[in-house]
């Protein structure tokens, strides 16, 4: 493609600080476009319903240009469906199983990580995959021979691994779980652009003395820095950036805890609930934050989080858990307090609300900065202000 110099180049002046940056050559000499030839937007069809759509960058080169080398996340996966696979005019399924499994991460996000993984010139580097490009920058600001790069599926490592050698390089790249072992090594920074639910055991074992690990926690929007302690595991930081990363898979798909209509989802549209309350607060959407969201997901793990607006602008929030717990929340203005309907064993609107208490008597929460101590079984404590919490 004409003129990819140029844009990356525009690239790299709007996502480093500084052109003496280290990463500045790297971002404006990476052909990002070669990496992301297809991939899937979200646009709405005839009957106003969500749908994903095929972009196809040799058939309209000017978005090409133009998204490959925003500031921007590309869906290259939905399901199943990589966009490299789909034939034109072919949609992935709809509604929770049509979600993004992969993609190629915003450039911006890309760099927040490496940066506070502290990455010197001799850091033997294991990354996360994906499309292949945030693999292509580290190996041009490194020996390629220090970067070992991994995806647990196998068509994306074949691509990659095409699409590197392509812009010149030629990285260990491996097919493994990202959660369970690891390519033989040793490593001085292990960094994941793809979310787990806890720190694996292994990252610890396969850390030299005194490297760093840099990922994101599922469904938070928790950035973890910490280093290698010398009793095998790690101490480290919340990062004060907050970001948000799919979660690792294990196959070819997510295991969906909640399908699209489980019976419980039914019993929490319709059901009158076992405590029904007003909560003192608006409504919110806890996938909008990341803080609540942070903290409620560790105190509270796996809520699934809906939502619905009816034509007459009523909102109503849902959430759900395994474990049978389910709130409904409605409210008709975005300022009115809710009336709240809550079932099952834990009271979950409750919780939402200590939450939100504690943020306004304190004005923020602990999980923000909080020090971050990993045991070397990946057990990881967040402590601050006398608050402690233990993902497991």
């Amino acid at each position: 493609m004409k003129d990819w110099e140029a844009a990356a180049q525009r690239l790299a002046a709007g996502t480093v600080i500084r052109p003496e940056s280290r990463w500045y050559q790297p971002v404006a000499t990476t052909p990002r476009h070669l990496f992301v030839p297809r991939w899937w937007t979200r646009a709405t069809n005839g009957d106003g319903e969500e749908v994903w759509q095929l972009r196809d960058g040799a058939s309209d080169t000017e978005a090409w240009m133009r998204d490959t080398y925003a500031d921007t996340t590309l869906v290259t996966r939905v399901g199943t469906l990589h966009a490299d696979h789909a034939e034109a005019g072919q949609t992935p399924a709809r509604g929770r199983t049509g979600r993004s499994t992969s993609s190629s991460t915003l450039p911006a996000l890309i760099l927040t990580m490496y940066r506070a993984a502290w990455i010197t010139d001799t850091s033997r580097l294991l990354l996360t995959c994906g499309s292949g490009y945030g693999t292509a920058l580290a190996c041009a600001r490194l020996d390629e021979k220090q970067v070992t790069s991994v995806d647990v599926d196998p068509y994306l490592v074949h691509a990659a691994r095409k699409r590197l050698a392509e812009a010149g390089h030629h990285p260990r790249l491996e097919v493994c779980d990202l959660t369970g072992d690891l390519p033989e090594g040793t490593y001085d920074r292990i960094i994941s652009t793809v979310a787990v639910p806890a720190v694996p055991a292994s990252w610890l074992k396969a850390l030299a003395p005194g490297g760093r690990l840099v990922t994101t926690i599922a469904d938070t929007g928790l950035v973890i820095v910490a280093d290698k302690t010398s009793d095998g595991g790690a101490l480290g930081h919340v990062a004060p950036e907050a970001a948000g990363f799919m979660a690792a898979r294990h196959g070819d798909d997510y295991d969906d805890t909640f399908p699209e209509n489980p019976p419980l989802w039914q019993t929490a549209q319709h059901a009158e609930g076992e405590s029904i309350t007003t909560s003192r607060y608006p409504l919110m959407y806890v996938p909008d934050t990341w803080d609540v969201r942070s903290t409620l997901e560790l105190i509270v793990p796996g809520i699934d989080h809906r939502q619905h607006t009816a034509d007459d602008g009523t909102r109503t929030v849902y959430m759900l858990r395994a474990d049978g717990s389910w709130a409904r929340a409605t409210a008709a203005g975005r300022r009115d307090s809710p009336t709240v309907h809550q079932g099952g064993p834990r009271r979950l609107w409750d919780e939402l609300d200590r939450i939100r208490t504690w943020l306004v008597v304190d004005g923020d929460l602990p999980i923000r900065g909080a020090k971050v101590t990993i045991a070397p079984d990946g057990t990881a404590t967040f402590s601050r202000k006398g608050w402690s919490s233990t993902l497991t």
